[in-house]
């Protein structure tokens, strides 16, 4: 275990910020214990942001709750970030309820996995009746996942049958299932390496598998994993700065090329960014990010998305979703300035 904290890993990030000059800033808010701060370590590290004509203002935040809603998504609707990355269910649940906020890229398979501890009877779905399992919140995608794949291919619904825990944050997640508190939780993917390669823990089962079970993945020919979560920004900036969403949009591609490719690199993410450095749990990050990630998308991808979610509307209800449909506007593919 490092002696990092959101302090030194910010001035690590701050320490490559540079000067922005007359570009234009997308002011970036993401979660210290967040997987996107590997890539955008990456575009304020090797100056990916200017290369491509802006500047990224990178600032961490806790991964707290504010009044029901995550930190970053809290700080774009309030006006103090254009760019977070959220799941796209949360997104169209907010954007459904008046909230000017825009998809405007993909993120990749950013969901979680089932931890329980080594000698635990659980071990899969079907299993879960009767134990207290921790969750973020109940409308965390994690959660909405386990109770659509157990109703779809179990019979039952774990929101009934066992006892969803909400924790408010991953760190207190991780601290609930250390102390006993829960039977397992619904941990966020890159947290997973560092509880059970260094604990008496196991993962019983990725929630990727469940994406892709529930999207029919394999449906038009898909070859690359359904994204869960995209980047956001405000209908206001993408109006006022789009060619700094533009630009956003190359640096990611040239970030995720060099993470995709650059071992050294990952070495230094680990020591510079990991609350764990051990180098087994530095790979298992690195891997299973190249899996996840999702470099670009197109039509076929966005059709994708909208049948896992209606998939998951038709399994777990819109009430478990918070949303009916998808709204109008909410994915923009095609950033072009409209004249």
């Amino acid at each position: 275990m490092t002696d990092i904290d959101i302090s030194t890993q910010q001035a690590a990030i701050d320490e490559y910020q540079g000067d922005p000059g007359d570009r234009p800033v997308l002011r970036a808010r993401f979660e210290h214990n967040g997987s996107p701060r590997y890539m955008l370590y990456t575009i304020t590290r090797f100056g990916i942001d200017h290369d491509h004509g802006f500047h990224l203002d990178l600032q961490l935040v806790s991964d707290e709750l504010d009044e029901g809603r995550e930190t970053v998504e809290a700080k774009l609707q309030e006006g103090d970030a254009d760019l977070i990355d959220i799941d796209y269910v949360s997104t169209a649940r907010e954007r459904a309820a008046g909230a000017p906020i825009v998809a405007f890229h993909p993120y990749g398979q950013t969901v979680g996995g089932l931890v329980v501890p080594e000698d635990s009877p659980i071990d899969g779905l079907e299993t879960l009746s009767g134990h207290r399992i921790g969750v973020v919140r109940r409308r965390d995608k994690n959660w909405i996942l386990v109770r659509a794949a157990c109703r779809e291919f179990h019979g039952f619904d774990p929101d009934e049958t066992a006892t969803p825990v909400e924790a408010g944050s991953k760190v207190e997640l991780t601290r609930l299932l250390e102390d006993g508190e829960v039977d397992g939780v619904l941990q966020f993917w890159q947290i997973i390496p560092e509880i059970v390669e260094t604990g008496p823990y196991r993962e019983v089962l990725p929630m990727s598998r469940v994406v892709d079970r529930l999207a029919d993945a394999d449906a038009g020919g898909e070859d690359r994993p359904i994204p869960v979560s995209t980047f956001l920004t405000s209908e206001d900036y993408l109006a006022a700065h789009p060619d700094a969403v533009r630009g956003f949009q190359g640096a990611y591609r040239d970030a995720v090329d060099r993470l995709q490719r650059d071992d050294d690199l990952w070495d230094e993410i680990g020591e510079r960014l990991m609350y764990e450095d051990d180098p087994a749990v530095v790979r298992a990050v690195r891997d299973r990010w190249r899996e996840m990630v999702v470099r670009d998308w197109d039509e076929g991808t966005v059709d994708g998305m909208e049948r896992l979610f209606d998939r998951l509307k038709g399994v777990a209800g819109a009430d478990a979703l918070g949303v009916a449909e998808l709204p109008d506007g909410l994915f923009r593919l095609d950033l072009e300035v409209k004249t």
